[in-house]
């Protein structure tokens, strides 16, 4: 097949661990990948370092870094100062606490939004999002109802779902588990070291806020270790 008929796809990549294996799956099956990061304010902004990284190891077909402030919101751990990011909780707090701190307000539905803007602006055919219900910290924007409802606002908002050429909205790991998707991305040899996925400013991850836990314990649980520097 050549280049010019393979199918296009936007890739939302944080730089995280779960939006960097969505987008390795993404170019296994082949598409000419678009990577979208947006830095949103976040108090952990060295992910948008890792992003980079990431798509140039992606040998994506280009990469937009797209600014957007919602720290001048705030109402979120991950953007707002003021707000702690919670640490060292057991995994049952973790489970059982209900939406946490750390939830950005509308954050998939905003992101959603500027890739699907991106994705007719380059005429993809899809969006792929790292969102997973397992092991998410009790986000509301990542479970499978968000996605099926965004999927349908989509196909009403944009030329082409209006001209019968929807753009699909891909969740690979949607039903994965943290220690499943480390695994999908050991077989897609994914470099798991460009990777960011603490939720603080520090230069190392910290190794104790939620989504450092939940990383670690997936790791763990995969026979492997995670190749990434923590302060603990």
């Amino acid at each position: 097949m050549g280049g010019e008929d393979k199918v296009k796809a936007v890739v939302l990549l944080s730089g995280g661990l779960d939006s960097t294996v969505t987008s390795y799956i993404a170019k296994q099956k082949g598409l000419e990948l678009y990577a979208l990061t947006v830095q949103y304010g976040q108090r952990h902004s060295h992910e948008i370092e890792s992003a980079e990284k990431v798509a140039k190891a992606l040998g994506v077909n280009d990469h937009k870094v797209i600014k957007l402030d919602l720290a001048a919101f705030g109402g979120s751990a991950l953007t707002d100062k003021n707000i702690e990011v919670p640490k060292d909780r057991s995994f049952r707090d973790i489970e059982k606490s209900g939406i946490p701190a750390t939830y950005v307000p509308a954050r998939n539905a905003i992101m959603l939004s500027i890739a699907l803007a991106y994705a007719e602006t380059v005429d993809a055919d899809e969006i792929y999002i790292g969102a997973h219900c397992l092991d998410y910290s009790g986000y509301p924007d990542c479970r499978p109802e968000f996605i099926d409802a965004f999927q349908k606002m989509a196909d009403l908002a944009t030329k082409r779902g209006v001209e019968g050429k929807p753009i699909k909205i891909q969740v690979p790991l949607i039903e994965l588990d943290k220690t499943q998707i480390i695994e999908k991305g050991k077989e897609l040899g994914v470099p798991f070291e460009l990777t960011r996925s603490c939720y603080t400013d520090q230069k190392k991850s910290c190794g104790s806020c939620d989504s450092c836990k939940l990383r670690l314990k997936g790791f763990e649980k995969a026979g492997l270790k995670d190749p990434v520097e923590y302060e603990k």
